[in-house]
């Protein structure tokens, strides 16, 4: 254990998902000094990034593998980055742990995608972890309040915000989804399952590619240190083909990859990106 004087970070395990998210940790953590681990989920962890640090691979399910992992390569912190997709519970990899688990975790899984992760971070915790969330090992990550890029947001745009962020605080109590999108007062499309770049394609013929605005924020009951909302070029683009005229995310709960590329992106397409000040959730 590290004592609170010291300048020595403790050792830190990587769970990565899919996407360009967990390279973007690896290569902060890495730059800190700190002492790393990656270890991929099996069918979503990118081989490519995650084989670059010292790593090993687990199954969904295999919750023992992961926990020895940890604890053998000195991991006192441990995130989960990247996404992975919700697995049938008959093709979890359960070792005895993660059949020890199985109860509560299909328990969980039946109230909602927040219950479930609130689980998974509670069980770390037991196991003497300290779960961290992404920006608190790469800050630079985290999105900021106000105008980003060009482009500003009308006085449409901005009640259409107000409108979407509404809706999500609403509908997330019921653990559905973290976006929506709006145009001028009309609720076009909701997240659930498929997913943010879903909503925005399913959108854009619903608006005839004409105009709507893109709200995404957390959830009211989120766990935030291991499913904070993302935001990368894809979106962006997804955004732009969709004729959407915006993105709104909430400052300092959303996570940005590749800030200067993202706001390259949005003014390229004539987009505005703005950051909702939100209140600090107890």
């Amino acid at each position: 254990m590290h004592s609170k004087g010291s300048s020595v970070k403790p050792g830190l395990g990587i769970v990565a998902g899919a996407g360009d998210l967990p390279s973007k940790l690896i290569e902060a953590a890495q730059a800190q000094g700190r002492k790393v681990f990656v270890i991929g989920v099996k069918g979503e962890g990118d081989p490519q990034v995650v084989s670059q640090s010292p790593h090993g691979w687990i199954g969904l399910g295999a919750f023992g593998a992961l926990v020895r992992m940890l604890r053998d390569n000195q991991c006192e912190e441990v995130v989960f980055v990247g996404a992975v997709q919700r697995p049938l519970f008959k093709n979890l990899s359960l070792d005895w742990h993660g059949f020890r688990l199985l109860p509560k975790v299909i328990s969980a899984a039946r109230k909602g995608d927040g219950v479930l992760l609130s689980v998974l971070v509670e069980e770390m915790e037991e196991q003497g972890f300290r779960v961290v969330g992404a920006e608190q090992v790469a800050n630079e990550l985290v999105a900021p309040s106000g105008i980003l890029g060009a482009i500003r947001p009308s006085t449409q745009d901005m009640d259409d915000i107000a409108k979407g962020i509404q809706v999500i605080e609403q509908l997330g109590l019921l653990d559905i989804g973290q976006a929506a999108v709006i145009k001028e007062g009309l609720v076009l499309g909701v997240e659930a399952a498929e997913g943010t770049d879903a909503l925005i394609e399913r959108c854009g013929h619903l608006s005839s590619k004409d105009g709507g605005v893109l709200v995404k924020i957390a959830k009211p009951e989120q766990e935030r240190r291991i499913d904070l909302p993302t935001l990368g070029t894809n979106t962006v683009r997804c955004a732009a083909a969709a004729g959407l005229k915006g993105i709104a995310f909430e400052a300092a709960g959303t996570l940005i990859v590749d800030r200067a590329l993202v706001v390259k992106a949005a003014d390229a397409a004539n987009l505005f990106l703005y950051g909702v000040q939100m209140p600090i959730p107890e």
